[in-house]
């Protein structure tokens, strides 16, 4: 499975961006599909997930201000992100995680830095 993130940059305190996340070869239609985050000097953490069934999951420092959706068909998962704060500052990866009875898939894309500035 490749994983191929888009959309970050750099934005002002207060300001909105968009992540996205195309999933492309051997895909499961029964994964999950999220986004994870590093700060400098931190662990990485889990900003934001969702399930093809449609169920999610939120870090509580970005509920109500980040939307976590995705395109089954497209295989692509999104991450919109408003009222963005100094501290949502880092690298972002996208994640692809499958378990079967056999198997168990975890990818990880190449990651996007977002920056957001006081």
């Amino acid at each position: 499975v490749q994983l191929q993130a888009s959309g970050g940059g750099l934005v002002q305190a207060g300001g909105s961006l968009r992540l996205s996340c195309a999933a492309s070869g051997s895909i499961f239609s029964i994964n999950v599909m999220g986004w994870y985050r590093q700060a400098p000097g931190k662990q990485r953490e889990l900003v934001a997930r969702m399930a093809n069934s449609g169920n999610t999951d939120y870090a509580d420092s970005v509920k109500g201000r980040f939307t976590i959706s995705r395109d089954n068909v497209k295989n692509t998962v999104y991450l919109q992100m408003n009222s963005l704060k100094p501290e949502d500052t880092g690298i972002y990866f996208c994640n692809y995680y499958y378990r079967g009875r056999v198997r168990e898939d975890d990818y990880w894309g190449q990651g996007t830095e977002v920056t957001v500035s006081s």
